[in-house]
């Protein structure tokens, strides 16, 4: 997205582009081996105890022999963008300039592809480091739209992934995401807007408001993120897509009467309500 060769100040190209100037000069130190295996740990732990917060975690962790303190912990917690999920109240405040906007889904019976898509991020181990994946999927047919890897977590590979949805499927009613500032982000909220698309967000800490995208994850990394151990970013971004082109036309789903999301997309006929 930043064009370093362009006659535009990068300090501009980032204020157009609504990311941080820091993230365009900041050169991260690499995170170690134990680290990065311990990362890898927690990500599966969260996967099986997503209410588990630092305190929690540094228990299990414990138990299994690693020596870990419970700050260390909330530490990795922030760098892998995984907080502990479960309903609290919400006395947070957003970001300024962001805008929280009501979650829209609750009891709404999604009974045809498009009515619904949701949006979110997970982390991504890999042999020697970490990415982060973001994707579409449309709710009725559990199909994936469109997907993007990124080394950080700014809003920019968010919005490439939804332009690329919305120019390849059409546009949904309604768009659902979490609270993160990715997703409130004026220039994120700002695409949803200008294509006149209802804004829906997750009640703060509930995953199961996006419960199709959480149950993506734990599909991708189970088969196919934790069999590999990716040594570059292109290698990742090349084995999630050919897994994701399997996922969307060949494996089939419980949920949708054993079909693939192909065909519960392209061909919703037979295909039971989602709830």
């Amino acid at each position: 997205m930043i064009d370093r060769k362009h006659d535009l100040p990068i300090t501009r190209q980032a204020k157009v582009l609504n990311i941080s100037r820091g993230s365009v000069y900041y050169l991260p130190r690499p995170v170690s081996a134990a680290d990065l295996a311990i990362m890898r740990r927690i990500d599966e732990l969260h996967l099986d105890y997503p209410f588990a917060g630092s305190r929690m975690l540094r228990d299990l962790l414990n138990a299994e022999g690693v020596v870990i303190g419970r700050r260390h912990v909330a530490t990795l917690m922030k760098r892998m963008g995984i907080k502990a999920l479960y309903r609290k109240p919400n006395t947070s405040k957003p970001e300024p300039g962001h805008k929280i906007y009501p979650y829209l889904l609750r009891n709404l019976p999604v009974i045809r592809p498009n009515q619904v898509w949701a949006m979110d991020i997970t982390y991504i181990p890999m042999a020697r480091g970490f990415v982060y994946l973001t994707a579409i999927v449309d709710w009725f047919s559990r199909r994936v739209l469109a997907w993007r890897l990124s080394i950080t977590m700014e809003a920019a590979f968010c919005i490439e992934a939804l332009e690329e949805a919305l120019s390849r499927h059409g546009k949904p009613e309604i768009f659902n995401t979490d609270q993160g500032s990715q997703f409130t982000s004026l220039a994120f909220t700002g695409v949803l807007i200008r294509n006149g698309i209802a804004i829906s967000m997750d009640g703060r800490g509930s995953w199961r408001d996006n419960v199709f995208v959480e149950r993506l994850w734990r599909t991708i990394k189970y088969e196919e993120v934790y069999l590999r151990a990716y040594e570059t970013v292109s290698e990742a971004r090349a084995s999630i897509s050919r897994y994701l082109r399997f996922y969307n036309s060949r494996r089939p789903h419980s949920s949708l009467d054993r079909k693939t999301p192909d065909q519960a997309y392209f061909n919703q006929s037979s295909i039971p309500v989602a709830a």
